[in-house]
C-alpha cells in the first residue's frame, strides 16, 4: 500500500473513519538484536487523533463512534490509508478496521 504524504496541518475523517497516529515500531527484539528498517514489521497500535461523525442510518440519524479521541487501539493490518503529515506516520481507517481498543 502507498503512502500519502499530505502539506496541510490538520484532517477531519467524514463518516465512520478514525484518524490514528501509527505508534513506532520496534527497534530491536526481546533478545536485544537491533533490526535494520526493511525487517520492521508495520506496527498495529496507535493513537486516536480524530474522530468523524459517525455512520449515517437508513433514518438519516448518526450511530456513535464507538472509539474516542485519546484512545489506544489495534488495527487491523492491511486495512486503512497510511499517510504521512511533516515526520509523524498516520492512518486513516474505518471503525470496523479496529480490532480493540488497548489499555
Amino acid at each position: 500500500m502507498a503512502t500519502l504524504s499530505l502539506g496541510v496541518s490538520s484532517l477531519r475523517p467524514l463518516g465512520d473513519r478514525v484518524f490514528v497516529k501509527v505508534s513506532q515500531a520496534e527497534e530491536k527484539t526481546a533478545g536485544g538484536i537491533l533490526l535494520p528498517d526493511t525487517a520492521k514489521e508495520k506496527p498495529q497500535v496507535g493513537e486516536v487523533v480524530q474522530v468523524g461523525s459517525g455512520k449515517r442510518n437508513d433514518d438519516g440519524s448518526y450511530q456513535q463512534m464507538e472509539v474516542k479521541v485519546g484512545d489506544k487501539v489495534l488495527y487491523s493490518k492491511y486495512g486503512g490509508t497510511d499517510i504521512k503529515l511533516g515526520n509523524e506516520d498516520y492512518i486513516l481507517l474505518r471503525e470496523q478496521d479496529i480490532l480493540a481498543v488497548v489499555s
